[in-house]
């Protein structure tokens, strides 16, 4: 656990907080050998998009380990350990062929899986080649990403089937991929972060959404089995709007529409994005998305679709001064240091979700530590995981003082959320 600097108690009393706490590397640091490392190991992690691979190899940093993902002539994909074993040359300048990968230096060829081919100017008796491997992961391709499972092999999940993801009547396109500047788990945190959409995202720099965000919302925090959720229930005159937005353990968010307002009434919607946050190192992340446009006219934006498009509030403000007058979430978690130390916060009451989310990466990391699968991997090939992201609006007239209406709000979404987790919506559509 992180340590604590001392509460304030007086005024102009910063010179008590001359010391700044470690942060808690347990959740932060991503590392081979690291705990939070290691747990993350054991899922799979996007690595790129499939159509970012051409004649060309990519270097790639996940996990901090500097790594080359190509794919060959005939199709296959590999992510290979960045430096050549022979002399050390990187990969990323190797020449892609008909199988493999072949170091630019010597000529040394590179399968998939890590075997070494060819060794040219090895003596025809050579078995160099028959001795020795390159180190290289399994690679799983679909919907439009490649994903890579780093952890050891003998523990080597499923690839995950969520219900979101193929779900009649959407199709799923790759989205956008960006980078922040700082550790992956003060953006995760952000996920279960309700009440910053309403400030950031509306009071603060505009309506970034809908104009309908501004309302902050009556909160509460449920456990999955993969992961959690937040809903975040609001008045919308004689309605009330139930959002819920979901983190899949460890590092993917399923975001539910925000082009919601809260004045039709419908049901369950499911989300429009599935976006892995992706640890490059403990102070670089990738961003890296799946957006789900319905194939009927009209309930997906038509900007949705235009994969050029970019969610609102996400990236840098165009100059240093417009992001201090409109600042969103580039700005509100880069700028919390490179690590965010949790020593020097004080969480409240809006922030149960936070908590909650870090305890489910601690128990992860424990189970790991204990040899033990942490919740969220799959071992049961051919099974279809549920999820719960989405928007809910029903018709729910206003109660008599603003302290039932909040209760009775935030009872009807509690509701909602249970029956969700009881009969998850999109299996029961898909039966």
């Amino acid at each position: 656990m992180a340590t604590r600097a001392p509460f304030l108690k007086t005024r102009y009393s910063g010179y008590l907080h001359r010391q700044v706490p470690q942060e808690d590397t347990e959740l932060t640091h991503v590392g081979p050998e690291t705990p939070c490392g290691e747990y993350m190991r054991r899922f799979w992690n996007p690595v790129c998009f499939s159509d970012e691979l051409t004649d060309l190899p990519k270097r790639v940093r996940i996990l901090g380990e500097d790594l080359v993902v190509f794919r060959d002539r005939s199709g296959a994909v590999g992510l290979l350990e960045l430096h050549c074993p022979h002399r050390g040359t990187s990969l990323e300048f190797g020449l892609v062929g008909d199988k493999g990968i072949r170091c630019c230096y010597h000529g040394w060829l590179f399968g998939v899986d890590g075997a070494i081919l060819e060794t040219p100017g090895e003596p025809a008796d050579s078995t160099l080649k028959d001795r020795l491997f390159h180190g290289a992961y399994p690679i799983h391709e679909a919907m439009g990403m490649v994903f890579a499972y780093m952890g050891p092999p003998a523990e080597m999940p499923q690839f995950p089937v969520y219900d979101s993801l193929i779900r009649p009547g959407y199709r799923v396109i790759p989205g956008r991929k960006y980078f922040y500047p700082c550790n992956w788990l003060q953006i995760q945190d952000n996920t279960m972060d309700p009440a910053h959409t309403a400030f950031l995202h509306t009071i603060v720099s505009g309506a970034m959404f809908t104009e309908e965000f501004g309302v902050l919302p009556e909160l509460d925090f449920l456990e999955t089995p993969i992961g959690m959720i937040y809903v975040a229930t609001r008045r919308v005159g004689d309605n009330c709007w139930a959002r819920m937005v979901e983190t899949v353990l460890p590092n993917l968010q399923q975001v539910a529409p925000i082009w919601e307002n809260g004045r039709q009434e419908h049901a369950f919607s499911g989300p429009m994005m599935s976006r892995w946050l992706v640890p490059m190192d403990d102070t670089n992340t990738m961003f890296i998305e799946l957006r789900h446009v319905s194939e009927t006219d009209g309930e997906t934006p038509a900007w949705w679709a235009n994969r050029e498009e970019m969610l609102p509030g996400q990236i840098a403000a165009d100059s240093y001064e417009e992001g201090q007058r409109r600042p969103g979430d580039f700005e509100a978690q880069v700028s919390q240091r490179p690590i965010a130390v949790h020593g020097l916060e004080h969480l409240s009451e809006t922030d149960r979700g936070i908590s909650m989310f870090r305890r489910q990466i601690r128990r992860g990391i424990r189970a790991v530590r204990d040899g033990n699968d942490p919740a969220g991997v799959v071992r049961e090939a051919g099974a279809v995981i549920p999820t719960y992201c989405n928007n809910t609006v029903i018709h729910m007239p206003p109660a008599a003082t603003e302290a039932m209406d909040k209760k009775m709000m935030r009872d009807a979404g509690l509701r909602l959320a249970r029956n969700y987790l009881k009969a998850p919506p999109l299996q029961m559509a898909a039966e």
